[in-house]
């Protein structure tokens, strides 16, 4: 019930949930929420958009330019779009410099953040405690998601302690625990189908449509998209 693109063939690792990139907006200083890439280049986000730090050592930025280059006419094979979109970005002020912490969102240093979908309930949690609105958005040019892998150590002092984990987390239990905290288990088609995913867990997903459109990167496809970014985004968008 795993798909293939979530496990090893070898049989050395599992995915038991990703995240999908999203856009979070603090409505109530952005009234108008941004749904797509596209619409984060509108001159009205001036000086409202962060990623979650630097791509070049954070995964969760790394994942935005990915997903922007898909947008923009990339794919898996080849991040440059993304990085030319984000250099676009930041020369029209649309993008800051700010790391997206819950602390500035609240102020609204960073009214608009790109992170993963399971970084978010926490976050629109605090900010509605503070008296604010907040809206997270799956971008709808852009469907890109990152498989977290488990496994077990060969060799290691409690290896039934790991197989029982890893059975946990791939159990109906597990899998709608991480839906509740924003993750998408990797057994989500199988729970659908047997009707064990509430309205409510479902209100908070992407579009069907969307969901089924979701990009994966292969191992050596991260590895490649890394290695160009770092050799660019500097002189491109950071020192730019």
């Amino acid at each position: 019930e795993v798909p293939d693109n979530m496990k090893d063939p070898n049989g050395n690792w599992v995915s038991a949930y990703y995240g999908i990139m999203s856009i979070g907006t603090n409505t109530t200083i952005v009234k108008n929420a941004p749904a797509s890439f596209a619409d984060l280049a509108k001159p009205e986000y001036k000086g409202q958009v962060a990623l979650n730090g630097d791509p070049r050592t954070s995964g969760s930025a790394l994942a935005a330019v990915m997903a922007a280059s898909i947008a923009n006419g990339g794919s898996a094979d080849d991040i440059m779009p993304g990085i030319k979109y984000f250099a676009a970005l930041k020369a029209s002020g649309n993008l800051i410099p700010t790391e997206v912490t819950q602390a500035t969102v609240i102020s609204g240093e960073t009214p608009i953040a790109l992170d993963w979908s399971y970084n978010y309930p926490g976050i629109a949690k605090a900010v509605t405690d503070a008296g604010f609105t907040y809206q997270i958005s799956f971008p709808s040019d852009a469907a890109y998601g990152a498989p977290y892998a488990q496994g077990v150590v060969k060799g290691g002092p409690h290896n039934a302690c790991a197989k029982l984990w890893i059975e946990h987390i791939l159990s109906n239990e597990g899998a709608l625990a991480y839906l509740g905290g924003g993750g998408m288990p990797a057994r989500y088609a199988a729970l659908d189908a047997a009707g064990a995913i509430s309205e409510a867990d479902k209100a908070n997903l992407p579009p069907a449509d969307l969901l089924a459109k979701v990009i994966f990167l292969t191992p050596e496809q991260s590895t490649a998209a890394n290695d160009t970014l770092v050799a660019n985004w500097g002189p491109m968008v950071a020192d730019a």
